[in-house]
């Protein structure tokens, strides 16, 4: 699959199971228009992710309220970039996609617009993020928020995705990289603690998608995408998704010994990296829940943010 490649006119299914729901989702797409359309490629729930996670790092580095000007700049590169490095995804992923059900609705809204439009409009969107970080930032911004979208464009979509089921381990890089963006932005370099936060946010990240991954086992295996449920079964990726779930608590405590965040926000993530991880053995251990498991897993990063970024703004 090329940038240049068009779905626009063909199927986008394989299957008659996959070609039924292109079908009907097509036909949705087309009642709906192109707003619908467009919030389908831009993945707005990642987007919303990268915007709370890079706040967080510009409180973080700010110790408080970061100020205005800076935060509506760096929060609009970020969400500029994470709009179009996530339609890029879907150009470049796209083969995989039309071979998966669950993303029908995605597959015919790509269809709708064309490939070639939505590559090409993305990169203007990537331009532009990257020229507000610039000239309103500085480069250090400018330069994370370049290697955010490579390294979720090129190093994961094209390469370690369709190559290792452990790829999701390094691939949550560019998933962590908007603390990073943040707390550059405003304090125009990094220092020990953010890269706890970058550390978190990276250990957050495998068992949010391999409970996403269990959920959707049918679906990747279809795409030929080797998750790691795929090639190493159920079993396996429960263990690890205990392991990394488990990992975070101590990896949380990190802000708190460095005197980042106050005693109240330690036993906040504590408690909130518990249900967590008991959510993770009741939901993908001892039953096959995993949309909950999921669904669990967003909940926990967003209420670890929110405490942290009150925890910061109150003290």
């Amino acid at each position: 699959m090329t940038a240049g490649d068009t779905t626009a006119g063909r199927p986008c299914g394989e299957s008659p199971e996959t070609l039924g729901d292109c079908a009907k989702a097509g036909a949705r797409i087309a009642e709906a228009g192109g707003l619908k359309s467009a919030l389908l490629l831009a993945k707005p729930g990642i987007v919303a992710a990268s915007a709370l996670a890079g706040y967080a790092g510009m409180a973080l580095a700010a110790r408080g309220a970061p100020p205005a000007g800076t935060a509506v700049a760096g929060l609009g590169a970020l969400v500029m970039a994470a709009v179009g490095a996530a339609a890029i995804n879907g150009v470049l992923d796209a083969a995989p996609d039309r071979r998966m059900g669950r993303l029908a609705r995605r597959s015919a809204a790509l269809a709708h617009f064309g490939e070639r439009g939505v590559f090409a409009t993305a990169c203007l969107i990537v331009a532009a993020a990257l020229a507000l970080a610039l000239f309103r930032l500085d480069a250090l911004t400018a330069s994370l928020i370049a290697a955010g979208v490579l390294s979720y464009t090129v190093v994961y979509t094209l390469w370690l995705k369709r190559r290792s089921p452990f790829g999701a381990i390094p691939g949550g890089i560019p998933g962590a990289l908007p603390v990073l963006i943040g707390y550059a932005a405003v304090a125009g370099t990094l220092r020990a603690d953010a890269l706890v936060l970058f550390a978190v946010m990276l250990l957050w990240q495998p068992p949010h998608f391999w409970t996403l991954a269990l959920k959707c086992r049918d679906d990747y295996r279809a795409a030929g995408i080797p998750v790691l449920p795929v090639v190493f079964g159920g079993r396996y990726t429960r263990a690890l998704i205990f392991l990394y779930a488990t990992a975070l608590i101590p990896a949380s405590l990190g802000l708190w010994l460095l005197g980042a965040a106050s005693g109240a926000f330690a036993v906040f993530a504590v408690i909130d990296g518990l249900m967590f991880l008991a959510a993770c053995y009741v939901y993908s251990v001892r039953s096959s829940r995993h949309a909950a498991a999921f669904l669990a897993s967003i909940f926990y990063l967003a209420f670890l943010l929110i405490a942290l970024i009150a925890d910061l703004c109150i003290a």
